[in-house]
């Protein structure tokens, strides 16, 4: 089933006024399959879940496990490299159609979202889980024995259990990701740390647009290489634009 087939499809689903994400929403998503500019062609449908529940404004949940939908816009290769172009327009919730203009505010590869699930020490995994501190994508420390999170000026967050932690996002101009919309709440970050900010474990791997701007939207993923980003990576998603109630 292509975008647009999906996209007519979503349309018979129920979406309610109250279900508008707000813009500066993180959502959490684990990518379901890979992207790779070698093999992929424009329109091909991307799907992903949400990795950590949310709470919207309107007391609306967005359950962990919900679907986002998407596809890609346009995908190349050539000697000097490649790029992909994906735009995510729609996550199903509780049986709804939420429609979503999405940006993207960092990248991990399925080993890096591996590792931050993990203890940091090998001695740490004796202990039951709950005591484990583990590192968050990023650098961010989460002790989950004392229920919280810390970066290097100090406590940043709060873990709420297995791989979930709320945290204020935090401005990093060095990477990229300036102060906008949402910076002043809580938000569900799963394994990213507040400061996330670019790609992490795809070295070759550059967001030559974030979405949420220039091109409002439209996520571009270049490399000098070919881009292969595998099933399992971690996108740290950010509600980049109001949506009207139809999905593209």
């Amino acid at each position: 089933m292509n975008s647009i087939t999906f996209a007519i499809a979503l349309l018979l689903l129920p979406v309610l006024p109250s279900d508008k994400i707000p813009v500066g929403t993180v959502i959490p998503v684990m990518l379901s399959a890979s992207l790779n500019a070698g093999k992929d062609k424009p329109d091909k449908r991307i799907e992903g879940r949400v990795m950590q529940e949310i709470t919207l404004p309107s007391g609306i949940k967005i359950r962990e496990g919900a679907r986002i939908i998407g596809h890609t816009v346009n995908v190349t290769k050539g000697s000097s490299g490649s790029s992909i172009v994906v735009k995510f327009t729609a996550i199903q919730n509780e049986g709804r159609a939420i429609p979503v203009t999405i940006g993207l505010l960092a990248l991990a590869s399925m080993s890096f979202v591996s590792d931050a699930q993990l203890p940091v020490s090998g001695n740490s995994d004796i202990s039951p889980d709950t005591q484990w501190v583990t590192r968050q994508v990023g650098g961010d420390l989460v002790r989950r024995g004392w229920g919280k999170v810390f970066s290097s000026t100090g406590m940043v967050g709060r873990w709420v259990g297995g791989s979930s932690v709320l945290m204020k996002l935090m401005p990093n101009a060095e990477a990229g990701c300036s102060e906008g919309p949402g910076y002043d709440r809580e938000q569900a970050l799963w394994i990213f740390s507040s400061a996330a900010c670019g790609t992490y474990g795809l070295p070759n791997v550059k967001i030559a647009s974030s979405a949420v701007t220039p091109q409002v939207g439209e996520i571009a993923l270049t490399s000098s290489r070919n881009i292969n980003i595998r099933g399992g990576s971690g996108w740290l998603l950010i509600v980049a634009a109001e949506s009207s109630q139809e999905t593209e």
